[in-house]
């Protein structure tokens, strides 16, 4: 490996600060997790993390080539990702209170759609884009990376904003946990349909 411990733990550093900054992924893993538990909620963190994978790899293997070839496809994703979460958003609105058993979003179709809304909501973060496309390359010399040294670098892309997102989302599940009167799942309903419609804003004027 020509990275060194000490470059991929200010990189380490910089992808805890870029998690802690709140974005359209928050404001989605908030909503799923406020709608429908952890278990609505664990698969948009995995989601996110194949596109924190992807972004990385991106970079080091040729910024400028994939902007010019794939830069209509992520343009794409951006309006995919809008369309997804507005329409979540508004059927969560639209079905607010009714009880967690009957809803199907806690059933194999919604982990589905929680993790395509993870890779859509990464790929089309404007943040995440930055971060990995313009600072990344501050962090390693990528003409001189090796395998090994790729391997490291995306794997902690990937597995320290998974972490981060997945104790967000057991902590937003343990609080919604405690309340299981129709009137408090009614309110949880509207405000997770409100974050999603949000995201989808925050994703269309990014």
């Amino acid at each position: 490996m020509t990275v060194g411990l000490t470059e991929l733990a200010l990189y380490a550093g910089a992808l805890v600060l870029l998690f802690i900054t709140p974005g359209p992924v928050w404001v989605a893993l908030g909503a799923r997790a406020l709608s429908g538990g952890f278990a609505a909620a664990w698969p948009l963190a995995v989601g996110v993390s194949l596109g924190d994978a992807l972004w990385p790899l991106a970079a080091i293997l040729g910024l400028n080539w994939i902007v010019a070839v794939w830069g209509d496809v992520l343009g794409l994703m951006r309006w995919v990702a809008v369309a997804m979460f507005l329409g979540m958003g508004w059927a969560l609105w639209r079905k607010a209170g009714r009880a967690l058993a009957a809803d199907s979003r806690l059933t194999r179709p919604g982990a589905w759609a929680g993790f395509a809304a993870g890779v859509a909501a990464i790929l089309a973060n404007p943040k995440a884009i930055l971060f990995y496309m313009g600072l990344l390359p501050t962090f390693f010399d990528l003409s001189r990376v090796t395998p090994a040294d790729i391997a490291a670098i995306v794997a902690l892309s990937m597995l320290l904003p998974m972490v981060g997102n997945l104790i967000v989302a057991l902590s937003i599940d343990r609080v919604r946990a405690t309340l299981t009167s129709e009137a408090a799942r009614r309110r949880i309903d509207r405000v997770a349909g409100g974050l999603m419609i949000a995201a989808g804003i925050v994703i269309a004027l990014g």
